[in-house]
């Protein structure tokens, strides 16, 4: 156990059923009329990275806490190189009927078959049909290759002005756009709007091609540091999800919670608090 003992575990417990039930809807998302609600297209899911700081068993029960049982599983929680303890691991999470939305960030910086190939396995083994991908622009022909041999589909994930290779979304979509259909796109929209692009017009763009997303906010969308929690920054939430819903976005909205890590979990309840109550607002259930 990491960064929480049992009694900080259960005071958090105590916080997420108070917020899941005492959270506030903006006004103006309050007009909708629960008999005028219809299912939400988007699926929301947690990026394990978001609980870096905590073991699988704290994980598990945080997803409880959330109400979210679809997972972007990252090997902190998930062990790689040992087929048995992921195996172990894979157990932990079906017995808690916790289901692995895909496995990533995942990075394929060696242009070698040999260590694709060992990763490739990994998440064959672990049931999985979507790896969020990290390639360089080296590498890539042989993902390719991979992908269609394991027949995974690959999300590759930009990560903002910093990445030499796919700072933007727009820059996966152009390396991608004319190879096998398995290679796709991972928008993360904080380092998306870093790198300058219109997230809600990038969605538009990728469509078919966006296989995931990764959900935060920034106070300055410009400052990679200044990540908030999602509904007190300038991330153009409602406009986002309107371009998934007008694309017919299939895949995830992974909350992806970088900041507060050795207490995340308040800041993740207020996140899916406004993510919900946003889709609220445009007259769906959540």
């Amino acid at each position: 156990m990491t960064g929480m003992n049992r009694r900080d575990l259960l005071k958090s417990g105590a916080l997420a059923a108070a917020a899941s039930v005492t959270a506030p809807l903006p006004a103006a998302q309050r007009s909708v009329s629960d008999a005028n609600s219809k299912t939400s297209p988007i699926h929301f899911g947690v990026a394990s990275y978001s609980l870096r700081k905590f073991d699988r068993a704290h994980v598990i029960e945080f997803l409880k806490q959330l109400r979210i049982s679809d997972l972007n599983v990252k090997d902190i929680h998930l062990p790689a190189g040992n087929p048995e303890e992921t195996r172990r691991a894979i157990a932990e999470f079906n017995a808690a009927a916790v289901n692995l939305s895909a496995v990533g960030v995942i990075y394929f910086s060696k242009d070698d078959d040999n260590d694709m190939r060992e990763k490739f396995e990994y998440c064959k083994l672990t049931g999985v049909h979507l790896i969020v991908a990290g390639p360089t622009q080296q590498t890539l022909p042989r993902l390719e290759k991979f992908a269609r041999q394991y027949d995974m589909r690959i999300a590759i994930h930009n990560h903002g002005p910093e990445d030499p290779n796919f700072p933007s979304p727009l820059d996966v979509l152009k390396a991608v756009q004319n190879m096998d259909r398995r290679m796709g796109v991972c928008i993360d929209v904080g380092h998306a709007a870093r790198a300058g692009a219109d997230v809600p017009e990038a969605i538009m763009l990728c469509g078919p091609r966006l296989y995931d997303v990764h959900m935060k906010d920034l106070a300055d969308l410009k400052v990679r540091e200044s990540q908030v929690d999602v509904g007190d920054g300038h991330m153009p939430v409602r406009r986002i999800f309107k371009s998934l819903i007008a694309v017919g976005y299939e895949g995830f909205v992974d909350l992806e919670y970088e900041i507060h890590e050795d207490d995340p979990l308040p800041g993740m309840i207020k996140s899916f608090a406004y993510i919900r109550g946003v889709l609220a607002g445009m007259g769906y259930e959540t």
